[in-house]
C-alpha cells in the first residue's frame, strides 16, 4: 500500500514524490522458474523524508532496495511494476542511465562495512574513486574533498585517517567511511541497508544521530532498511512492514507501533527487545524461570558425579572469577619492541546455580576475553577461575581438563561460522559425544534425536548441512551441540546479536525454557542491554577492561549509578518511546 501525503508522519507534502514504487515485483530465476521475492510493492518517499522498511531476513526488504539501483544479486530481476525516480520510470532504463544515477542521485550505505571496503586500498582512495567516478572532483581537489567528507562523517583527524587501511578502523569508523562514500556526490536519496546492525548500541546511536543531522542539514531523503522495529520507529517518519515479499502494513511510524493491524507487525512489536525491555512482564517471567531453574539445579548438584571425579561438590556458587587480569603484548614499531595492553583489569564476579549473569559493554571492553578465560581457552595473567570450588588452572591432566569441558560449554556469536560446513547436522552434534567417548553409535543417535526435540528442530535436519538451514536454525543446532555433554554452565558469547528480532526472541525464549527445565547456569556476553532483561538476573557492566557497575538487572535498569551505564541504556533503539505506546500495541492483538 502506498503512503499518502497525509499519513507520512511529517505533515502534508506539497512537492512531488522523490521515489515511487508501483506494483513492483522482483524474482530470481532458478531452474528456469522465477521464484518471487517481492510481490506488488507500493512505496513512496518524499524529499527530506526518512522511510524505514522493516522485516525479518528473507522478507524482501533488501531486495526491494537493491532493485531501485539495479544491484540485484545473481539471477534477480524486476518482473513487473514501476520504479519512478523524480517522475521517471527507471525500472527498465538502460544500464548506463542507472549507473549515472548511482552515487550522483542515489547513494548506498551497505550493511557490512568490512566486506564492502577493499582491504588493500586506503580508505581515502576508495572515497576518492567515488568522487572521480561521479565527476565531483579530481586530483588534489578530490583529496581535499575526501578529508572534508570524513570530517563531516564524524571522524577526527580526517586527513590522517584517509591514509589508513580499513583494518586500522573500528567498526563504527568503517561505517562512517561508508556513509562518507555514499554521500560523496550529494545524492538526493540515500539507501541505508542495515547500516548499524553490526555495531554496538552506543556506536549505532552515534552513527544514526549523525545521519539525522546530515539529513536535516543537506535535505536528502533516506530509505532505511532494518529488522529492528524500535530503531525504525525512533528514526523514521514513515514505516513499511514487509513479510514474505509483500508490504503488509504502511503508515506513520508511531501509529503503527501504537496500533499494529497485521498479525506479523504485532509479532514484531511483541518481539522487539528494545521495546520489550521496558515491560514489567519481562522481569516477572524471568523471576519464574529463575525460581524453577534454581530448584532443578539443586537436584542436579546433588546427583552429579562427573567422570573426572573432580567436580560435583554441589556448592551454591557454580562459577567464581577472582581478580581476573589479562595483559597482551603488542608489537611496537621497531623489531623486538612491544608494549603491554591490559585487556581485562581485576574483574571479579560470581555465577549462582540456576541463574544468569550478563556481562555487557562495548566492543573492546574485555567481555569476550573474560569469557575465553572462564572457558580455559585463554590463560589469565593474574587471578583465578573456580568451577564448583575448584581452580581450573590447577587441572593439569587431560582427563581433568576434559571433565571441565563437559561441565562448561560455549555458544558463539555467529551461527554461520561456528558450524563446520563439511559436517552434517548429525555429525556436528555427535562430535562432542564421540570426543568424550560417550555412548554407542545407536545410543548417540537417540541422544541427538532428543537434543533436537529440546531445541524444537525436526529430526529430519540430521541429514542436512549448515548451508541448508536459516540463521536461527543454525543457532539452535549450536545450542543442541552445547547441551550434548549435559553441562551445568553454558557460556553464550553474543549468541543472539547476529539474529533478526523475531529469531532472537525465539532463541531467548528457548534459552529460558532450557534453563528452567535443566537447571542450567548461563554466563551471557552481550553488547546490547535490550536483551539483558529477558535473560539475566545479574549484570556486570564493563568499560575498558574494568567492571564499572555490578548489580541485579532491575537495579541497573531502574537506577544505574554510572554515567557509562546510563549511556548504554540511553542508546537502546526505541528506548525513548513511551511505555504506553508499547502496551497499546499489545491491545491491538
Amino acid at each position: 500500500m502506498s503512503a499518502s501525503p497525509d499519513d507520512v508522519g511529517a505533515g502534508t507534502h506539497d512537492e512531488q514524490p522523490l521515489l515511487e514504487l508501483k506494483n513492483l515485483s522482483v524474482g530470481f530465476v532458478s531452474r528456469k522458474k522465477v521464484i518471487p521475492a517481492v510481490i506488488d510493492a507500493d512505496l513512496t518517499v518524499y524529499p527530506g523524508q526518512t522511510v524505514a522498511i522493516v522485516g525479518e531476513s528473507g522478507s524482501g526488504k533488501s531486495t526491494t532496495a537493491h532493485s531501485i539501483i539495479d544491484l540485484l544479486p545473481g539471477t534477480g530481476r524486476i518482473t513487473g511494476g514501476e520504479i519512478l525516480f523524480e517522475g521517471r520510470d527507471i525500472a527498465r532504463a538502460k544500464r548506463s542511465d542507472i549507473v549515472a544515477l548511482r552515487g550522483s542521485s542515489i547513494g548506498l550505505v551497505p550493511q557490512d562495512p568490512m566486506s564492502n571496503l577493499n582491504p588493500l586500498w586506503r580508505v581515502g582512495s576508495q572515497i576518492k574513486e567515488s568522487l572521480e567516478a561521479n565527476g565531483v572532483a579530481k586530483g588534489k581537489a578530490a583529496d581535499a574533498r575526501v578529508a572534508e567528507l570524513l570530517e563531516e562523517a564524524g571522524l577526527p583527524d580526517a586527513a590522517r585517517r584517509a591514509r589508513q587501511f580499513p583494518h586500522e578502523f573500528s567498526g563504527g569508523m568503517r561505517q562512517r567511511a561508508l556513509i562518507a562514500m555514499g554521500l560523496a556526490a550529494r545524492p538526493k536519496l540515500l539507501i541505508a541497508d542495515e547500516p548499524t546492525s553490526a555495531l554496538d548500541v552506543t556506536v549505532q546511536k552515534g552513527i544514526l544521530d549523525h545521519l539525522d543531522h546530515l539529513t536535516e542539514e543537506l535535505g536528502f531523503a533516506v530509505l532505511l532498511i532494518t529488522h529492528d522495529l524500535g530503531l525504525a520507529a525512533e528514526r523514521a517518519d514513515h514505516l513499511v512492514v514487509m513479510y514474505r515479499g509483500r508490504i503488509v502494513e504502511s503508515g506513520p511510524a508511531l501509529e503503527i507501533l501504537q496500533d499494529p493491524r497485521h498479525a506479523y507487525t504485532q509479532r514484531l512489536v511483541d518481539s522487539a527487545p528494545s521495546l520489550a525491555s521496558q515491560r514489567l512482564s519481562s522481569l516477572e517471567h524471568r523471576a519464574e524461570v529463575r525460581e524453577q531453574a534454581e530448584h532443578v539445579a539443586e537436584d542436579v548438584a546433588q546427583d552429579v558425579a562427573t567422570s573426572s571425579g573432580v567436580f560435583g561438590e554441589g556448592q551454591s556458587t557454580i562459577l567464581e572469577a577472582k581478580n581476573l587480569t589479562k595483559v597482551f603484548k603488542i608489537r611496537g614499531g621497531r623489531p623486538g619492541a612491544s608494549t603491554d595492553f591490559k585487556a581485562v583489569d581485576d574483574v571479579s564476579f560470581r555465577l549462582e546455580r540456576g541463574t544468569t549473569t550478563a556481562i555487557v559493554g562495548e566492543s573492546g571492553s574485555g567481555k569476550s576475553t573474560v569469557a575465553r578465560m572462564v572457558l580455559g581457552l585463554l590463560d589469565s595473567t593474574e587471578g583465578t577461575v573456580e568451577f564448583d570450588g575448584v581452580d581450573i588452572t590447577s587441572l593439569k591432566s587431560k582427563r581433568q581438563q576434559l571433565g571441565l569441558r563437559r561441565q562448561m560449554q560455549p555458544v558463539f556469536q555467529n551461527p554461520y561460522a561456528s558450524l563446520d560446513p563439511m559436517y552434517s547436522i548429525y555429525r556436528s552434534i555427535e562430535e562432542p559425544l564421540r570426543t568424550h567417548g560417550i555412548g554407542t553409535a545407536k545410543g548417540r543417535e537417540a541422544t541427538i534425536r532428543g537434543l533436537l526435540d529440546k531445541v524444537s528442530l525436526p529430526q529430519s535436519v540430521m541429514s542436512r548441512y549448515p548451508n541448508e538451514l536459516s540463521g536461527g536454525q543454525r543457532q539452535r543446532v549450536a545450542i543442541a551441540r552445547a547441551l550434548a555433554l549435559e553441562p551445568e554452565v553454558v557460556i553464550c558469547d553474543e549468541a543472539v546479536s547476529a539474529l533478526d528480532v523475531l529469531v532472537q526472541a525465539q532463541i531467548l525464549n528457548l534459552l529460558n525454557e532450557l534453563q528452567a527445565e535443566l537447571g542450567l547456569s548461563y554466563l551471557f556476553i552481550t553488547h546490547d542491554l535490550a536483551v539483558v532483561r529477558q535473560i539475566a538476573d545479574h549484570v556486570l557492566v564493563m568499560q575498558d577492561g574494568r567492571v564499572v557497575e555490578q548489580s541485579t538487572v532491575s537495579a541497573v535498569f531502574e537506577d544505574p549509578r554510572e554515567a557509562y551505564t546510563r549511556r548504554l541504556l540511553d542508546a537502546i533503539p526505541g528506548g525513548s518511546i513511551p511505555l504506553g505506546i508499547v502496551e497499546a500495541g499489545e491491545q491491538g492483538d
